[in-house]
């Protein structure tokens, strides 16, 4: 099950990724963020209203409270990435943030076996490879790598707030409050950009035409961070990390046949290597 869910976080991270880069290629990047995580907030605030969530309230969510500050400056660095360089590259390369949960669980006493130890390292590999660098198309300058590296730190620090956040249960309001927070600092950052009236009015319509879009982007990410700590809590949190972390894949793949990106043979290999890394796992 835990293997399942964590696979289950990587498709909606893989989707919500790719839609998240797409829109980003028209509108500002913080606008995305905001946009799609106050759609998502809705969703999750009605939730936690009939279900009666709220009692779950307690001290570890000011881990929540972290993730939702940390959240929006590491989304607005990939989403920026994203549009900037190839979401063929560019993706894969966030994969090294997995160095965060899998450190956490080494040091709360998590010891691997022997078989899913090759699969993290098979995984890692392939992952590593499927953001090889692709000939004939646009390279990952500088501040691409500068921003995805960034942007790879501050997911899986999310990934680990969230899941000892909702370590004790409660994790529909851990959702919540961090995507709140998400939107607090986000919209922060955004407010500035739209004291010019006529920038905020042209803006307002540009996402109110891309609304559905947007609300699916927020969402999934929203259902990939609660799949993920599931995954977290019903099995070994370095593992889940590792299965959570192939969404580059998805990326890539629905890059190059919805955008036409190429993929190099070594991408194609990374790929390869990554899905038997996951199968090492699921299988341990």
């Amino acid at each position: 099950m835990s293997a399942l869910l964590a696979l289950s976080a990587s498709l909606l991270w893989g989707l919500a990724d790719f839609g998240g880069g797409a829109l980003t290629r028209r509108l500002p990047a913080l606008a995305v963020v905001v946009a799609s995580q106050l759609a998502a907030t809705v969703v999750l605030v009605v939730a936690v209203l009939a279900t009666g969530a709220l009692a779950d309230a307690g001290p570890m969510l000011w881990y929540a409270v972290a993730a939702g500050v940390i959240g929006p400056f590491a989304m607005l660095a990939f989403y920026r990435a994203l549009a900037l360089g190839p979401m063929g590259v560019v993706s894969p390369l966030a994969t090294v943030g997995v160095a965060v949960p899998v450190g956490v669980g080494l040091v709360l006493g998590e010891r691997p076996g022997l078989v899913q130890a090759a699969g993290i390292a098979v995984a890692v590999v392939g992952v590593a490879l499927a953001g090889g660098p692709e000939r004939g198309g646009r390279s990952a300058g500088r501040t691409v790598l500068l921003l995805t590296l960034g942007a790879a730190f501050g997911f899986g620090a999310v990934m680990a707030l969230v899941a000892h956040a909702s370590s004790g249960g409660g994790l529909l309001l851990t959702l919540c409050v961090q995507r709140l927070c998400n939107i607090a600092v986000g919209g922060a950052v955004l407010a500035p950009m739209l004291r010019p009236p006529g920038a905020g009015r042209a803006l307002g319509r540009e996402l109110r035409g891309r609304l559905p879009a947007l609300t699916a982007v927020g969402v999934a990410d929203v259902a990939a961070n609660g799949a993920y700590a599931m995954a977290a809590h019903s099995g070994s949190a370095a593992a889940a990390a590792v299965l959570a972390s192939l969404f580059p894949v998805v990326t890539a793949l629905m890059a190059r046949g919805v955008l036409k990106e190429r993929l190099r043979r070594v991408q194609v290999l990374g790929a390869g290597l990554a899905v038997a890394g996951t199968l090492l796992l699921a299988a341990a």
